[in-house]
């Protein structure tokens, strides 16, 4: 339907233009275009008012599960388009990842598929669900009723305030000082640990070296041994054949040397009478100084060439020392070698142990040293930020319909961690006089609504990670509200609402009575089938919403009447 604006839009960017949601639980498929401001998103109990915030909430990297896959359907899809915000910390991070987002928008897509598979994809390029949470805050931040009991926990106040603080670089010195400081405690754990056990082996480390190293061997001598062996064994059988080699070449009358000087002489007459022939004899001069040399070698090898049995036995029993190392310590002498050189090195480690130990002590005690500076330096941040947020919740709380009440946000030492060496604890006294006392002691379900709204409206208003405007969403934080405290969280979502665009699922009246534009989830029987579908509301249907959730089943012209007034007073109303 066209839609009829009931207000003027703020004048403020859109960060979420357009939600996409197909076979997701019970919706076949919406498209639900936001707008700045306030939007309001309500419906019957059980309509299906959370599935929208469930769709977001894998946008920003949550889980995927296949439970959330509408029944006969093989996958479910979330598609969400965002005004890419002006963050300095947001591009490079883009950039890192390949996205290159078009036109000043983001579009971020998840597939969830029925064999447990999920993608998801950033400006059509496939990317992780961890670096779509790493660009989630620069985008939104969604706040149900899981978070109000997530307050409870010391953890959760500590990342609150920390968030308050901005000091994102202090926090990240101290867990890099943290880590480092922990390896180092490893380290000695470690070496504490296997020394026992190697002192135990130094002794087979001590025979192992001073057997290797008796032998004194040297790279590549097996194979000289051999050869050398070789030769010694055959000593006969190499003096037979070598003096028929010599006499071959020089020695007998037939020998080469003496053939080809008789060749070369006839030749020499030949070119007396026909000096063409010349080139032959030059042919041959070569392979005459051949032979000669040849026959030179062969009679200064067989002058060196005897029997030398000693030699021999030397030899053999070198290269059995040899053979014996190498089936011990590796199949060559170069393994054997290098096997000596890691029996050294462990062995020199036993030895420097004490020396490892006493430096380890030291640079423990540095790390130290360093992560409760740069941890002292991180408290004196939370104290000063505990101080400013306390002051600025208090007034939130007491625009909220709990004047008089007290908000401490206390810090105690506690163990070290990543996080510093703080405990943070929120405590609230709701009346006057009394001491305040820790969340879960005190405070009631609606009370604990409106802190946890208190806290957001703070931390809203504050320069963000993505520093500007983001899109907040508010699942049912009105969760055991009523009556004048129903209309002051209208009036501080309203207020938000001016830095950041606010999507807030509300069922109550008061809240919507302040949107700027309302949505009713409903669901239909189509074909058998139950659907849930999402319906922008003209001025005149959003009467008809606010009568319905004031007065339930039967709209009555009473209600109806209520209903304009309530809308109109909201809208006159200074927030």
């Amino acid at each position: 339907m066209k839609r009829v604006p009931f207000v003027k839009d703020y004048n403020l960017a859109r960060m979420l233009l357009e939600l996409v949601v197909e076979n997701f639980a019970v919706v076949e498929r919406l498209r639900l275009s936001l707008h700045s401001g306030l939007n309001a998103l309500t419906g019957e109990t059980g309509s299906g008012k959370s599935l929208v915030v469930d769709a977001l909430s894998l946008l920003f990297g949550g889980r995927a599960s296949t439970d959330v896959i509408r029944t006969g359907a093989e996958r479910a899809f979330v598609s969400g388009r965002f005004e890419l915000p002006q963050a300095p910390g947001l591009t490079p991070l883009l950039a890192a990842a390949g996205i290159e987002p078009e036109d000043g928008e983001l579009l971020i897509e998840r597939e969830i598929l029925a064999n447990g598979k999920s993608r998801a994809y950033a400006a059509s390029r496939p990317v992780t669900a961890a670096l779509l949470r790493d660009i989630a805050p620069f985008l939104g931040d969604i706040h149900g009723q899981h978070d109000q009991q997530k307050l409870l926990s010391s953890d959760a106040q500590r990342e609150l305030l920390d968030e308050a603080a901005l000091h994102e670089a202090e926090l990240s010195a101290v867990a890099s000082a943290w880590r480092d400081w922990r390896a180092a405690i490893a380290e000695l754990e470690v070496l504490d640990r296997t020394e026992q056990e190697k002192l135990r082996l130094a002794d087979l480390w001590n025979i192992q070296r001073r057997e290797i190293e008796a032998l004194k061997l040297q790279p590549g001598e097996d194979a000289r041994l051999e050869q050398e062996s070789c030769v010694l064994r055959n000593v006969g059988r190499l003096t037979e054949n070598v003096n028929e080699a010599f006499d071959s070449l020089s020695e007998n009358e037939n020998s080469a040397s003496k053939t080809i000087a008789r060749a070369m002489k006839r030749l020499e007459e030949i070119v007396r009478i026909d000096a063409k022939m010349s080139g032959i004899l030059e042919l041959l001069q070569p392979a005459r100084i051949a032979v000669s040399e040849a026959a030179r070698e062969l009679s200064h090898y067989l002058g060196a060439l005897e029997a030398d049995p000693t030699r021999l036995e030397s030899v053999e029993t070198r290269l059995a020392q040899i053979e014996k190392l190498k089936r011990k310590y590796g199949l060559t002498i170069d393994d054997v070698l290098a096997f000596l050189a890691d029996v050294q090195a462990k062995l020199e480690a036993v030895e420097s142990a004490g020396e490892r130990r006493a430096a380890l002590q030291v640079r423990i005690a540095k790390l130290e040293d360093g992560y409760r500076k740069v941890a002292l330096a991180l408290r004196s941040l939370r104290q000063k930020a505990a101080k400013s947020l306390q002051k600025a919740v208090e007034s939130e709380l007491t625009g909220l319909a709990m004047q008089g009440v007290t908000f401490v946000i206390a810090l105690c030492e506690s163990e070290p961690s990543p996080h510093g060496f703080d405990s943070v604890e929120f405590l609230v006294s709701a009346n006057a006089g009394e001491e305040p006392r820790p969340l879960d002691r005190v405070a009631s379900g609606g009370e604990l609504s409106r802190i946890a709204l208190a806290l957001k409206a703070c931390l809203a208003l504050r320069p963000s990670k993505g520093s500007g405007a983001r899109t907040l969403v508010f699942d049912e934080v009105d969760s055991g509200v009523g009556g004048a405290a129903a209309e002051t969280i209208g009036r501080r979502l309203k207020r938000i609402a001016r830095s950041s665009q606010v999507l807030c699922v509300t069922h109550l009246a008061q809240i919507a009575s302040f949107a700027d534009h309302h949505y009713v989830v409903e669901k239909r029987q189509v074909g058998g089938r139950t659907t849930a579908s999402v319906e922008e509301l003209s001025a005149a249907q959003r009467v008809r919403e606010i009568g319905r959730m004031l007065s339930g089943q039967h709209l009555s012209d009473e209600a109806l009447r209520h209903a304009a007034r309530l809308v109109e007073e909201s809208a006159r109303a200074v927030v």
